[in-house]
């Protein structure tokens, strides 16, 4: 299986999430937030489909690719889950980078909370990333789904509802 930019942001959030998603069980389409983050990649910034261009290499789909500046543009709707965008936004760096596509930074954008960072990618990262795409591919290929573990961010996951089936209501 090609690891994408999605298994490196669930890999970083939740590792049955990750897990449910690899193997084919995908609930993004019935959760009202995913497509809140669809209409803000839309509508945010129209006037980018103009000069710059969604790109896909390696089953990774970047947001929008400026070839000219070589800077990776990614659009997310809110930061709770920074760490993840900015790991996902890295490892689409380092597939640019590993097909011969070289000096390309990013920037993640949050357009409702009017926030901007530039993404770099170090040999630290590039060393974590080859560790992680190992770990990645050793969840994805488990047999069984990971255990849940009920976090703060649950509540607002698309798989909730398959995660939590069962559960008692939390007070």
């Amino acid at each position: 299986m090609q690891i994408t930019g999605t298994h490196f942001n669930y890999y970083q959030i939740c590792q049955r999430k990750l897990w449910l998603f690899a193997n084919g069980i995908n609930m993004e389409h019935t959760s009202d937030l995913v497509f809140a983050g669809k209409l803000i990649h839309e509508e945010s910034y129209p006037q980018r489909s103009e000069r710059y261009e969604e790109i896909e290499i390696d089953g990774i789909k970047v947001d929008y690719y400026d070839a000219k500046r070589k800077v990776i543009h990614e659009i997310k709707k809110s930061d709770k889950v920074e760490t993840a965008h900015e790991w996902q936004l890295k490892y689409y760096l380092y597939v640019f980078e590993r097909n011969g596509i070289e000096n390309v930074s990013g920037i993640l954008e949050y357009p409702k909370l009017r926030k901007t960072s530039e993404i770099l990618l170090s040999d630290v990262d590039r060393e974590m990333i080859r560790e992680m795409e190992y770990k990645i591919e050793e969840i994805i290929n488990a047999e069984v789904c990971p255990p849940l573990e009920k976090k703060g961010i649950c509540r607002n996951c698309s798989y909730f509802d398959f995660c939590y089936s069962g559960e008692e209501d939390e007070k």
